[in-house]
C-alpha cells in the first residue's frame, strides 16, 4: 500500500510537471487552474490503473503451481468508469502443489483453495472437491479421513458442474496431484 501511495504522489508530480513545461512553453499562456487539474489527473489515472493491474499482478506474484480459477469483477457507481470496464476486485486460486488424490477415491480431491480480495488478507482453505457429484467439502477439525479416504464429519455443498474452481482442482494439475 505504501509503495501504492508512493506512484501515485509521483504521478500527481509528474503530471503537474508537464503541465508546468507546456505552460512554460507557450509562455504562459494556459489557464491558471491547469497545474491543480494535472496534478488531480495523474493521481486520477494513477489510481485507476493500479486498481485495473491488480489481478495481474496478484497473478504473476503467485508461485509455480498456484493458478487462478475464478475472477469476480464489480461495477460502482463511484467509479463511473467500471460500468465501460467492470473492475477485478476478488481472485480465487487453486494450489496444486498440495494437492491429494486418495488412490481408492479417484474421484475426491484434496486441494487448498486462496481467497483475495483487493485491500484485504488471503485467506487460505483446504477443500474436499467431489469431482463426480460437482459438490465441495470445507475441511476443519471435525473432518477425518477413513481408511478408504472417505471424509467424515463434514458438510457437503452442492457446486455447479462448470464451477472454475471445481473445474481447476478437477481438472488442472493433474500432473501435480499427489496420492495420498
Amino acid at each position: 500500500m505504501l509503495l501504492e501511495f508512493i506512484a501515485v504522489v509521483s504521478a500527481a508530480f509528474a503530471a503537474a510537471g508537464i503541465a508546468l513545461v507546456v505552460n512554460h512553453l507557450t509562455r504562459g499562456r494556459l489557464p491558471s487552474w491547469i497545474l491543480p487539474f494535472a496534478a488531480a489527473a495523474g493521481i486520477v489515472g494513477m489510481i485507476i490503473y493500479l486498481e485495473y493491474t491488480w489481478a495481474e499482478r496478484v497473478e504473476r506474484a503467485l508461485p509455480p503451481g498456484v493458478v487462478i480459477a475464478q475472477t469476480n469483477t464489480h461495477t460502482a457507481w463511484f467509479r463511473p468508469w467500471t460500468y465501460v470496464v467492470p473492475l477485478s476486485n476478488r481472485i480465487t486460486a487453486v494450489d496444486h502443489r498440495v494437492t491429494l488424490r486418495h488412490p481408492d477415491q479417484p474421484d475426491l480431491v484434496l486441494t487448498g483453495v486462496i481467497l483475495q480480495e483487493r485491500w484485504a488478507l488471503n485467506f487460505g482453505v483446504q477443500v474436499i472437491f467431489d469431482c463426480a457429484e460437482a459438490r465441495r467439502m470445507d475441511v476443519t477439525s471435525a473432518v477425518t479421513f477413513t481408511e478408504e479416504g472417505s471424509p467424515e464429519g463434514g458438510t457437503w455443498r452442492s457446486v455447479a458442474a462448470d464451477d472454475p474452481v471445481l473445474r481447476e482442482a478437477c481438472e488442472g494439475g493433474e500432473n501435480g496431484g499427489r496420492d495420498a
